[in-house]
């Protein structure tokens, strides 16, 4: 599984070996409205070391829910969908909806590419339509039960862990050793 560098390291020694460790993904939390979620998500996003978690929105979040993963991290607040709808258009990222009403592909059959962009919305209104219009593809994941959808949080824990199986399939090491 991966290498964890020592806690008893100094925080920027342990920052620099998990940036050269991490994943080509990205997480982008389109603000979640209940600033605990922001946290939660930042945490489990952590296990998983994407390239950076990008924050849309200048909402305030719950850094405590984080459990003090947000300082090892690369965090990029962007304030709206239009500057993010700009940075992805630049650097051609890949949006990767989680968006289980406008979705064109489950979970299970989506191509989530090695470089893709995990986008999560928030709890009322989910991901805003003018990222949707820009989606790579957008993803239901199964649900059977009657309830509407997931926490956002637990979306983005089974996002992420999908996009990892795959990298993990057949022995495949996905972080570097030495």
């Amino acid at each position: 599984m991966a290498h964890v560098p020592s806690f008893e390291m100094p925080r920027d020694e342990i920052k620099r070996e998990l940036d050269r460790i991490r994943h080509p993904m990205r997480v982008v939390v389109d603000r979640a409205k209940n600033p605990f979620n922001v946290g939660a998500i930042i945490r489990t996003a952590h296990s998983f070391l994407p390239r950076e978690i990008v924050l849309v929105g200048t909402e305030p979040w719950y850094e405590r829910a984080a459990m003090g993963m947000h300082r090892l991290e690369n965090i990029r607040e962007i304030p709206s969908v239009e500057e993010l709808l700009e940075v992805a258009a630049r650097e051609a990222w890949k949006l990767c909806c989680f968006e289980k009403d406008a979705a064109s592909v489950g979970l299970w059959n989506a191509e989530l590419p090695e470089d893709a962009v995990l986008v999560f919305g928030n709890e009322d209104t989910g991901i805003d339509a003018r990222i949707l219009e820009r989606a790579y593809e957008t993803i239901a994941i199964p649900m059977y039960g009657i309830n509407h959808s997931y926490p956002v949080s637990v979306a983005a824990g089974m996002g992420l862990c999908e996009w990892a199986r795959r990298r993990y399939q057949h022995g495949r090491i996905v972080v570097p050793r030495g």
